[in-house]
């Protein structure tokens, strides 16, 4: 066997491996600040759902008032729905 067919496969190996070691650290890098970036997304979300959420308590404690209020009303017993 010739002896630069194994130094040719050892030398295609390591620039491969070179080339998939440098990938893997720039798509690692790449991944932190996205993940970064999904979380604060994520916490900005899960703050307007809880602001939606208290208003829609609010809302319904409104109705539930106007609800109890209309249910009390003069208009109620004139029409004898009592």
């Amino acid at each position: 066997m010739d002896p630069i067919v194994p130094i040719s496969f050892i030398v295609i190996v390591t620039i491969v491996m070179g080339g998939l070691v440098k990938i893997a650290r720039d798509w690692r890098a790449g991944t932190q600040p996205q993940s970064a970036d999904l979380e604060r997304r994520l916490e900005a979300v899960e703050q307007e759902l809880a602001a939606l959420h208290q208003g829609l308590s609010e809302t319904q404690e409104r109705i539930d008032f106007a609800e109890r209020i209309l249910a009390q009303s003069p208009e109620s017993k004139r029409l004898g729905t009592e």
